[in-house]
């Protein structure tokens, strides 16, 4: 008979999350992993695999619930361009004060810490921008079809461009004592929305 499980596999991988977002992947060792989660290693392998693969795991959980707040945002009915500089707006925000400041995004800390050896974590990486990416374009592209951007903008570069700041913006926010600095570049960016 197969035993039941003593934990909550859910709430396990949430605090898994929390943990790698504080921390990041290599000053995380199966010992804090232990720990945090509350479950012994074996139940913890026979769960989320090692390591790594927890890790990936949470990174796709954080994104799953990142993700549809954008999405919400950016795809409202009416006016699109009020919804794009909220977005960034708010970037600039949990950049400069709170916990978002302290942790970054955990999506651009995997890019830092794991992107450049990691495929399948540099590949989570690149699918979570280019979700950010499309949705930014596509209320961009609404916005110039509605008359709010400048026939002369192109909405795809001006996505690329906004994707790069927000993801820079966590990471200069995160090391930054200059809480200005986030908020001066997102508000030059956004003036070429104009």
């Amino acid at each position: 008979m197969a035993r039941t499980k003593e934990f909550d596999p859910d709430a396990a991988l949430q605090s898994a999350l929390e943990l790698f977002w504080r921390r990041g992947y290599e000053a995380t060792s199966m010992a804090d992993l232990v720990e945090a989660l509350g479950i012994g290693r074996a139940s913890m392998y026979a769960t989320f695999g090692n390591k790594r693969e927890l890790y990936l795991k949470a990174l796709d959980r954080y994104s799953e619930h990142l993700d549809p707040d954008l999405l919400r945002e950016l795809s409202q009915p009416g006016p699109a361009l009020p919804a794009v500089r909220t977005v960034v707006r708010r970037f600039a925000a949990e950049s400069s004060v709170g916990d978002r400041r302290q942790n970054g995004c955990f999506v651009t800390n995997t890019a830092a810490e794991l992107g450049a050896h990691d495929p399948a974590a540099a590949r989570k990486v690149e699918a979570s921008w280019n979700h950010i990416e499309t949705l930014l374009r596509s209320a961009l592209t609404r916005a110039q079809a509605q008359g709010e951007l400048p026939a002369d903008r192109d909405p795809r570069t001006l996505a690329s461009m906004l994707l790069v700041l927000m993801q820079g913006m966590r990471v200069v926010g995160k090391a930054s004592q200059e809480p200005g600095r986030v908020r001066a570049a997102a508000e030059q960016a956004l003036s070429l929305l104009d």
